[in-house]
């Protein structure tokens, strides 16, 4: 077993363990909090639901060193089923979901997401990227009251100044990408968020805080079962939800984690992680968090630190209730212009820019499979559905090309003997070019197909060959089928119900006349 599996590595280690842990910790509160936002719940939920997560995968996670905690493209598929029904429906989604992901782990679900093509990937991450800014827009007052008043400014009966709030949005991306030029001792957008909020408490600016948006934790989290468990027609409810937080979150952890590995050069057990996030999502739904999955960015940080073990992300989420806990009361000050600059900064990194740059070089069927996932996710806000909409596309647009690399030659080999030789993959897309290849303007005595260089796949591509076999049959000629290899022939034994003709092994043709199609 490698020895980052370990949770207590090296003595030597201790230390930068914990570091990196705390770190991931003071980046992950911002976060949390802006994900519970775009989720519709109070920050309590994200915060709570990112310590449960991170405790749970650090101690059972398949991989060691990565962060788990409340992801926007979880939280994103949230909002409506929070809207229509509320907080106790989410929770039980959650809860489902990770019962789901358990069951996905068991039957090595993982194995099968490695098939999603990297342009259904993309897309996805590019969706993730847009849906996250645009959840920003009301923070920035688009499509807001301008008169509103809000409980932090209720006393003083002032309304929000827009203005306030995008000007200290801007001060604080310069913050988040200027600090790193400077030093990386401390998180870039930590030190935005101590600035904004200092600035804003200093001259009382009328904007929205955190506390405006819901309840903070004032205390560790309580166990309890959802109560909306108790109906029937809950499960209905909550479950289109559940399938797609099970499929989502694992598509995330599992991009995490092969991020990680590439780092690392270890191998990851992506079973054992899917069972851990299932476990974890469990367990933070029963203490009312939200679902959530792996963070790229957030485990991209823990190994700058120096993260390697099981060790810094158990301290990231102990550390990060102790925060939580102890500063519930400055967390709820916090200027929401802080968390729409964190927000846009994520958006913007998780977008992969050199899908759209190298678009010219790459094939246009992948430029259009990745397009069709962005704009279906963005439109339907359903990133479940976008991903199977993209990888059936892509499957389509693979087997078309594949369908033409299917050939058939004709011989001629004596007056009365035609010869045809079959080269390529014979299924249910490559038919109509094979058919279109058996239409002679002449009936001979003799036909010969040789499939040694085919591969028949399928029941579509089998009838096909029955097909031409029956139709020249019907024509007078003796047809003779030659080359077969062992799993055509068994698939034709079974499918077939053709008159009889000639199956060989293989044959000795004499010198052709020419090659050529009658």
């Amino acid at each position: 077993m490698p020895q980052s599996w370990s949770l207590i590595p090296d003595r030597r280690a201790i230390s930068q363990e914990l570091l990196a842990g705390i770190v991931v910790a003071l980046g992950i509160i911002p976060e949390a909090i802006a994900f519970s936002i775009v989720a519709g719940v109070d920050p309590k939920v994200g915060l709570f639901g990112s310590i449960v997560i991170l405790i749970i995968v650090a101690l059972l996670g398949g991989r060691p060193g990565m962060v788990s905690a409340c992801t926007a493209g979880v939280a994103l598929l949230m909002g409506g089923l929070v809207q229509s029904h509320g907080l106790s429906y989410l929770l039980a989604a959650s809860i489902l979901a990770g019962a789901l992901q358990i069951l996905w782990g068991y039957l090595r679900l993982a194995q099968q997401m490695r098939f999603v093509p990297r342009a259904v990937t993309l897309g996805f991450v590019n969706a993730i990227g847009v849906l996250i800014f645009l959840a920003q827009w009301p923070q920035l007052g688009i499509g807001r009251d301008g008169d509103e008043v809000i409980p932090s400014l209720a006393a003083s009966g002032q309304s929000i100044q827009w203005p306030w709030v995008w000007g200290l949005v801007v001060l604080g991306l310069l913050i988040i990408y200027l600090l790193p030029r400077l030093t990386r001792l401390v998180p870039s957008t930590l030190v935005a968020i101590l600035v904004i909020s200092g600035l804003a408490e200093w001259w009382q600016l009328p904007i929205p805080r955190v506390g405006d948006l819901g309840q903070l934790p004032s205390s560790w989290p309580t166990f309890q079962i959802p109560p909306v468990f108790g109906a029937w027609d809950t499960w209905g409810i909550i479950l289109p939800t559940a399938l797609a937080i099970s499929f989502v979150g694992l598509l995330q952890s599992f991009l995490t984690a092969n991020v990680v590995e590439d780092s690392l050069d270890e191998d990851a057990d992506y079973e054992a992680e899917a069972r851990a996030q299932g476990v974890a999502n469990i367990i933070a739904g029963l203490f009312g968090g939200m679902a959530g999955a792996g963070m790229i960015g957030q485990s991209v940080i823990n190994l700058e630190s120096g993260g390697r073990y099981r060790l810094s992300t158990l301290t990231a989420g102990v550390g990060l209730l102790i925060l939580v806990i102890s500063l519930s009361t400055w967390l709820a000050r916090i200027p929401m212009a802080a968390l729409v600059a964190v927000m846009i900064m994520v958006a913007v990194s998780t977008v992969n820019w050199e899908s759209f740059l190298k678009a010219d070089v790459i094939p246009k069927s992948d430029t259009a499979v990745m397009l069709l996932t962005l704009v279906l996710a963005v439109v339907t806000r359903n990133l479940a559905i976008a991903v199977l909409v993209g990888v059936a596309l892509a499957g389509i647009l693979f087997s078309r090309k594949v369908a033409k690399v299917i050939s058939v030659t004709s011989t001629l080999l004596d007056d009365d003997h035609l010869y045809y030789s079959v080269c390529g993959q014979l299924f249910f897309v490559s038919t109509v070019y094979f058919l279109a290849s058996f239409k002679p303007h002449r009936h001979h005595a003799r036909i010969t197909i040789d499939m040694q260089a085919a591969h028949v796949w399928d029941q579509t591509g089998m009838r096909v060959l029955d097909q031409v076999i029956r139709k020249l049959q019907q024509a007078g000629s003796m047809v003779e089928l030659i080359n077969l290899n062992k799993e055509s022939l068994d698939l034709f034994g079974r499918i077939s119900d053709t008159p009889d003709f000639v199956i060989g092994a293989s044959c000795k043709l004499p010198d052709p006349i020419h090659s050529a199609v009658p």
